[in-house]
């Protein structure tokens, strides 16, 4: 069970290279309805040369995910069935605290777009959560700000382009 808040990121704090950081791209194969009593999507993501097979099930701060790793020529054939829902980001990983913060700064037609993650080990560790000012607007569970529509989708209008 994944339990995460996500957040949209106006400033980025200073030094932001110095935290460690991977280029991320990721394509949707099937992505359901949001309107589905429990929507459903299946991706493959190459985290600097790492391989994974995604599955995601459900909506909001609590979801099901599976992650299954996958060999290169497995993502090079599935990655072929992603065109036009795809997505590529740099992901820092920025300690607060006893938690990480996982800061996404997106690159292609999503170029301006910066959110965050942060995961949590209990609902009440998530409830408990006081994010820092940097992180600005909470938007878990704001299906315009997920993965999936951002791959099929350009940003939704509230974020500023650059």
């Amino acid at each position: 069970m994944e339990r995460e808040r996500k957040f949209l990121v106006a400033d980025v704090p200073a030094g932001l290279g110095k935290h460690p950081h991977k280029r991320i791209r990721q394509g949707y194969l099937a992505i359901t309805g949001a309107s589905e009593d429990t929507p459903v999507e299946v991706r493959v993501r190459d985290e600097d040369g790492k391989h994974v097979l995604t599955v995601k099930g459900g909506r909001g701060a609590s979801r099901t995910e599976v992650e299954v790793p996958i060999p290169a020529d497995a993502f090079r054939a599935l990655w072929r069935l992603t065109q036009g829902k795809r997505i590529e980001k740099t992901r820092y990983r920025i300690r607060v605290g006893e938690l990480t913060v996982e800061l996404d700064v997106y690159a292609g037609k999503l170029r301006g777009l910066r959110t965050a993650e942060v995961e949590f080990d209990s609902g009440t560790q998530m409830r408990r959560f006081r994010p820092p000012e940097w992180l600005g607007r909470e938007v878990t569970g704001r299906d315009e700000f997920g993965n999936s529509r951002l791959a099929t989708r350009d940003a939704p209008p509230a974020v500023p382009r650059r």
